[in-house]
């Protein structure tokens, strides 16, 4: 076993929506996500060959990032099945679509927080072995909207830890960001 996964851990889930040109929507969920800048916000999520998601990017430029979460954590995987391209991941999920604002792929109604992205660049990642094919994806996204559900504000400020996310550990393993062991460390200077 590649120790590699259970290394980098815990990785955020960019449990990514996206539509296809001819209107299929497509559900995701990639481990191999996170955060990299906050000014202006943009996210990067990885992609193991050009699945579904990627192809819908390229094609419309748009696509949203909704949290997984504890509660959403068995219907985050079933949203990782290999299907065909016009399945409904949603409907295959028992998930509700909810209306983006400023992007045109669903977000998922159930999950606390949302991304709404636009495409700014993707990246083919060099093969292992010269002269393979390319074997990752990056996907750049600016935001352009964030969904937060109002019940997870406390005095102006998001309380993630209620939301309990769902993090990818390594291997088939997941774990709960829940505050259990939080600590706050103010930063020196």
């Amino acid at each position: 076993h590649d120790p590699f996964k259970a290394l980098a851990v815990p990785r955020p889930i960019g449990w990514v929506s996206s539509l296809s040109r001819d209107g299929h929507v497509n559900l995701a969920p990639y481990s191999f996500f996170n955060a990299i800048s906050d000014k202006p916000h943009y996210v990067v999520f990885g992609s193991a060959g050009t699945k579904d998601s990627v192809s819908n990017i390229l094609e419309t430029g748009e696509f949203v990032c909704s949290m997984a979460t504890e509660t959403l954590a068995n219907a985050q995987n079933a949203t990782s099945a290999a299907v065909a391209r016009d399945v409904d991941e949603f409907e295959l999920a028992g998930l509700t679509k909810a209306p983006s604002e400023k992007v045109k792929p669903p977000r998922v109604a159930e999950a606390p927080a949302a991304f709404e992205c636009k495409l700014w660049k993707s990246v083919d990642l060099p093969p292992v072995e010269p002269g393979g094919s390319f074997g990752y994806t990056l996907v750049f996204g600016y935001i352009v909207g964030i969904h937060i559900d109002d019940a997870y504000i406390k005095d102006g400020m998001v309380d993630t830890a209620a939301m309990k996310p769902l993090a990818r550990l390594g291997y088939m393993d997941y774990s709960v960001v829940d505050g259990a062991s939080k600590r706050t460390l103010q930063r020196p200077g």
